[in-house]
């Protein structure tokens, strides 16, 4: 078996990503790997007119790219300081997608993800990251779902 060097973490702000963000910082210290940690901005599209289709608002999608940085690099300042190696990287499209290509990009290791444990009509709805990502990953994944067990998270 290889050695995990390269460890993915996608983030999305919420609380379930911030944990999975923490357990990350954790296995990437036990393996002594360098972490990955990606947001991806969803462009902003609205609804079709009949004539162009969907249409995106650039302007919008580099005011929440810039926003993502701060939060990014305000994420990674509390949780990871300078305990592990790591590297942000900020991407605009569909996130299943930018994860996976972002995985191929840095050719990880293993990519930790949050899942935020939607059942039923909601599944249905919003679908799930997580779940895209695991069937088409280059790499294992390891979801983690809250509260993760025999896990305590301190500082």
């Amino acid at each position: 078996m290889e050695a995990i060097k390269k460890i993915l973490v996608p983030v999305d702000f919420s609380d379930y990503s911030k944990n999975a963000l923490r357990y990350a910082v954790s296995f990437a210290k036990l393996f002594n790997a360098k972490m990955y940690i990606q947001y991806v901005v969803e462009p902003a599209v609205y609804p079709a007119d009949f004539s162009l289709g969907q249409v995106a608002i650039p302007t919008t999608d580099v005011d929440m790219a810039q926003r993502a940085e701060n939060e990014l690099n305000r994420l990674a300042e509390e949780e990871i300081g300078t305990s592990v190696e790591y590297e942000k990287i900020i991407k605009t499209g569909k996130p299943f997608m930018e994860i996976i290509e972002a995985a191929s990009e840095i050719d990880a290791d293993l990519i930790i993800i949050a899942t935020h444990g939607h059942t039923g009509v909601e599944h249905l709805l919003f679908g799930s990251t997580a779940e895209k990502v695991v069937r088409k990953s280059p790499c294992p994944v390891l979801t983690l779902r809250d509260p993760i067990k025999g896990f305590k998270f301190t500082k």
